[in-house]
C-alpha cells in the first residue's frame, strides 16, 4: 500500500514538473517578437507595455477579422453581481512612424449591480473588464497597449460570417 501511494505521488510530481516546464517554454515561444516592435517606446514609469502579435494572414483574409482589446483587472468579487471596471482603451498615433498604439485610460473604479450575495458565500477571483475596443486585424504590425501597472489586457479575434442578402420590403 505504501509503494502505491509513493508511485502516485511520484507521478504527480513528474506531471506537475512537466506542466511547469511546458508553460515556461510556451510563454517564451509566445513572447512578442516582431521586427516593428523596436519602433514603439518602452513603457513609462508606472505603466506596462502589452504586445499582441497576430497570426499571419493575407490582406484579403484580414478583411474578415477584427480584434477586440479588453482592459481590466483580476479582483475578488462576490460571484453574484455583474461588475464593470472604469477603464477604456483609446488609439494614439506614434509620432514620426505613422503607427498606432493603444493606451488604457479612465478611472481605477469598479461599478457593480447591488444584489445581495448568499450568506457565507466565498469571494472568487475574476477578471473585471473595462470598455473594450474593436480594431481592424493587421498581422503586419504588432498591437501595442500601454496600461497602468496592475492592469491586464485580454483580446479576442472576431471572424465575419458569410455575407447575406437583405430582403426587400
Amino acid at each position: 500500500m505504501l509503494k502505491v501511494s509513493k508511485g502516485r505521488q511520484m507521478i504527480k510530481i513528474i506531471f506537475s514538473s512537466m506542466i511547469v516546464v511546458l508553460a515556461f517554454f510556451s510563454v517564451q515561444a509566445c513572447a512578442a517578437v516582431h521586427p516593428e516592435l523596436k519602433s514603439f517606446p518602452a513603457a513609462e514609469q508606472g505603466m506596462e507595455r502589452f504586445v499582441v502579435v497576430l497570426p499571419d494572414k493575407t490582406r484579403a483574409e484580414e478583411v474578415d477579422f477584427k480584434v477586440e482589446l479588453i482592459p481590466g483587472k483580476t479582483m475578488l468579487t462576490d460571484g453574484v453581481n455583474q461588475m464593470r471596471h472604469g477603464s477604456s482603451i483609446g488609439a494614439r498615433p506614434l509620432a514620426g512612424w505613422g503607427y498606432t498604439f493603444y493606451e488604457v485610460t479612465g478611472q481605477d473604479t469598479t461599478i457593480s449591480t447591488m444584489m445581495a450575495a448568499p450568506e457565507g458565500s466565498e469571494k472568487i477571483k475574476q477578471f473585471v473588464s473595462g470598455t473594450p475596443l474593436l480594431i481592424r486585424y493587421n498581422s503586419r504590425l504588432p498591437i501595442v497597449v500601454y496600461a497602468p501597472e496592475g492592469y491586464e489586457i485580454k483580446y479576442r479575434i472576431w471572424t465575419a460570417g458569410d455575407a447575406r442578402n437583405a430582403d426587400k420590403n
